[in-house]
C-alpha cells in the first residue's frame, strides 16, 4: 500500500535522522479526572468548552508531575495517587496535534477547588451530567474510563 504524503509535510511529521522514515513528534499534555467527593471538576476555556485540568509538560517533568502541578495551579488541589485512565492524539488543528494522557484520582482532602485566570469558570459536575456538556469527545471518554477505574 502506498501512502501519498502532503507536500509540505505537517510540522508533527519529521524524518528519522538515520533511517529516513517519518516519525510523529508531538507535545505531551497531562490531564486529570478527579473524583472530588462524587463530582468532577471541569474548567471552561476560551472556546466555551469544558475541559479537564491539566497542561503541557515542562522540560524534565514527568507526566504525573505535570498532572499534579496543573491541578495545584488550576484548581488549588493537591493530588496523591494517579492512575492512567486514557490516552489519545488530539487534533487541535490539521497542523497541530498533541498527545494527551489522562489520569484518574479520587480526592479525599478538604481543600475547596478554585479556578485560575487561565479559565473562565469552574464547574463541579455529577458523572451523569458530563454527557450533555460541550466538551471534546475524548475528554468524555477519559472521564468514563477514569470513573470505571476508580470503582
Amino acid at each position: 500500500m502506498t501512502t501519498t504524503l502532503p507536500d509540505p509535510l505537517p510540522p508533527f511529521l519529521v524524518p528519522h535522522p538515520v533511517h529516513g522514515h517519518l516519525e510523529y513528534v508531538l507535545p505531551i499534555s497531562a490531564k486529570t479526572v478527579i473524583d472530588y467527593h462524587g463530582r468532577i471538576p471541569l474548567l471552561r476555556n476560551e472556546r466555551d468548552e469544558w475541559e479537564l485540568p491539566g497542561g503541557k509538560l515542562d522540560l524534565g517533568e514527568s507526566p504525573e508531575d505535570t498532572a499534579r502541578r496543573e491541578a495545584r495551579e488550576e484548581l488549588g488541589l493537591g493530588l496523591q495517587d494517579l492512575h492512567i485512565a486514557h490516552a489519545w492524539v488530539y487534533e487541535i488543528t490539521p497542523d497541530r496535534h498533541v498527545f494527551v494522557v489522562a489520569y484518574a484520582t479520587r480526592y479525599t482532602g478538604d481543600e475547596k477547588p478554585r479556578y485560575s485566570r487561565e479559565h473562565k469558570e469552574l464547574g463541579l459536575f455529577a458523572p451523569q451530567e458530563v454527557s450533555g456538556l460541550t466538551m471534546p469527545a475524548p475528554y468524555k471518554t477519559a472521564i468514563t474510563k477514569a470513573l470505571r477505574l476508580l470503582r
